[in-house]
């Protein structure tokens, strides 16, 4: 997989029903490169499948955290990079120490290491600290 089948793959986590079209806009590519990709992903097997997401199971992963990154040189660049990344649920800019606050969810603890490898590679990630969330209180 390359960095747009991995952007692509991370936007349809969020929302597997987004149209094609959509999908082709949000990547800056052509409706038909997009379900060419698609395509391609569901025959090599690379996606097993679409499915429907319940609120249950939106807790289900059972490795969650929050990764704080300090970046050099171009932000945009370190979001945009941090943004494909599937485990990546959500990220935030913020001021102080940290400029990027990211949220990770994964299944298994090897998942969430080869997150840490992934966000550690990214050109423009100069520091980052992670934290596991161990539970969720109101």
């Amino acid at each position: 997989m390359d960095a747009l089948d991995t952007r692509l793959v991370a936007l349809l986590r969020e929302n597997a029903r987004t149209p094609v079209a959509t999908l082709a806009k949000q990547l800056r590519v052509s409706r038909g490169t997009v379900q060419n990709r698609i395509d391609r992903l569901v025959a090599t097997g690379a996606l097993l499948g679409f499915t429907v997401r319940t609120a249950a199971d939106a807790e289900s992963h059972r490795v969650r955290a929050i990764m704080m990154i300090r970046t050099e040189g171009d932000a945009d660049m370190v979001l945009t990079a941090v943004r494909g990344i599937p485990a990546v649920r959500a990220l935030h800019t913020t001021n102080g120490h940290w400029d990027i606050v990211a949220e990770i969810a994964t299944d298994t603890l090897p998942e969430f290491d080869d997150v840490l490898r992934q966000v550690g590679k990214v050109k423009g990630v100069a520091q980052s600290e992670t934290s596991l969330l161990l539970s969720t209180h109101k």
